[in-house]
């Protein structure tokens, strides 16, 4: 394939180079970055919700987006509701064996189950980390087709209070689109903006996850979404690198690297597999806590299979999952505001993250599956 015209200038030095004998004028001495109030325990955070076979319960979707899925079922969308099915996602019994971490929405953070509970303190009892979502959503990026994420003013305070409140680590999703840029102005602010969340978050006490989700719209092969992935995960950790966050204490949150998805030809998991693990080896600091990949659409059953994949073979990191439709699709659809089936649903839950937790040990072998598991989740121009 020939290289996209962006492909060169993404690399290229931002400073003039010193050449062999030539002394520069100024002596650049790299600042020395004191240790954070929270180190151990961002430590202690990141490391726990990394553990063999544990993933990450996304839940964070917007009021809106919520409320969508579940008039998609037949369900008013309000916030009785939306309690109603949060409750059901994170009392699923032994939810903790596979689920290191549930990010929740800000609403979400402070409500609690019908007998009284916190959901902060449910998620605990279950060896559960609280997590929450920090950005503001997408918003448009002047003189492009494209977003750009907002939620910098007001972090630090919003940050500290989300701690307060019980949350230990965070996320903040940004996004790039292949068919409507990608521009240079797109992908800097993408990764300059998950940079300077990631270090305000870290100096709160939450493990940040960084998301910088390559978005499948598109009709794009796999080598392209291989070379715009390769600018803009190493501009993101180009930045992180500059912003002094801490990697260990960190957790990336990326897309597989796959074709669009108005694709006409399909890639195995195996070739998924191949691509993203040469992407994250040749981009990502073996030091990075975690890889949680999103499922940005795939179906239930692919993005299992895509994470098992992966996990034939060794690498330096915990990589697993962060996955909302991916685990609820066919969770929310069987309950469908009807608590007699919350059992049923609540089973659905437990085995699909087992199975995930299978796929992140590379052990997953799959059985017979419903069609609702098998459909993709797909949503064109996704803003959750």
């Amino acid at each position: 394939m020939a290289a996209l015209a962006f492909s060169t200038k993404s690399f290229a030095p931002r400073q003039p180079l010193v050449a062999w004998g030539q002394k520069a004028h100024s002596k650049r001495v790299a600042p020395i970055t004191k240790a954070g109030k929270y180190d151990d325990e961002l430590l202690e955070t990141a490391t726990n919700m990394t553990k063999p076979g544990k993933g990450i319960l996304a839940m964070d979707e917007s009021n809106a987006t919520c409320g969508s899925r579940l008039e998609g079922v037949g369900v008013e969308n309000n916030e009785e509701n939306r309690r109603r099915y949060r409750e059901l996602l994170i009392t699923t019994p032994n939810l903790g064996e596979h689920i290191g971490g549930a990010i929740l929405f800000e609403e979400t953070l402070y409500q609690s189950c019908a007998d009284g509970t916190t959901f902060v303190d449910a998620l605990k009892a279950q060896g559960i980390y609280p997590g929450i979502k920090v950005d503001k959503g997408l918003k448009p990026l002047a003189n492009t087709n494209e977003s750009w994420c907002q939620g910098l003013d007001g972090l630090a305070d919003r940050a500290a209070e989300y701690y307060k409140q019980g949350a230990r680590f965070c996320k903040w999703r940004s996004v790039v689109s292949i068919p409507d840029g990608p521009s240079r102005v797109a992908v800097t602010d993408c990764a300059y903006g998950l940079a300077r969340y990631a270090a305000i978050c870290q100096n709160a006490g939450l493990v940040p996850i960084v998301e910088p989700e390559i978005l499948l719209d598109g009709d794009h092969d796999i080598d392209t979404t291989f070379e715009v992935a390769s600018w803009v995960w190493a501009e993101t950790f180009k930045y992180l690198a500059d912003n002094n966050v801490s990697f260990e204490r960190m957790l990336l949150k990326p897309s597989m690297v796959g074709p669009g998805a108005d694709c006409p030809k399909r890639s195995t998991p195996e070739e998924v597999a191949d691509y993203t693990l040469r992407m994250l080896k040749s981009r990502v600091p073996p030091a990075t806590a975690g890889i949680m990949f999103l499922s940005g659409g795939l179906s239930e059953l692919d993005s299992t299979l895509y994470l098992n994949a992966m996990n034939q073979s060794p690498n330096p990191w915990h990589v697993s999952f962060s996955y909302a439709r991916a685990l609820q699709n066919t969770v929310l659809k069987t309950w469908a505001g009807d608590d007699e089936k919350k059992d049923e649903a609540q089973a659905i839950l437990a085995r699909r993250t087992q199975e995930n937790g299978l796929a992140q040990l590379g052990k997953f072998v799959a059985g017979d599956v419903s069609a609702s598991e098998s459909e993709s989740t797909y949503q064109k121009n996704y803003v959750y």
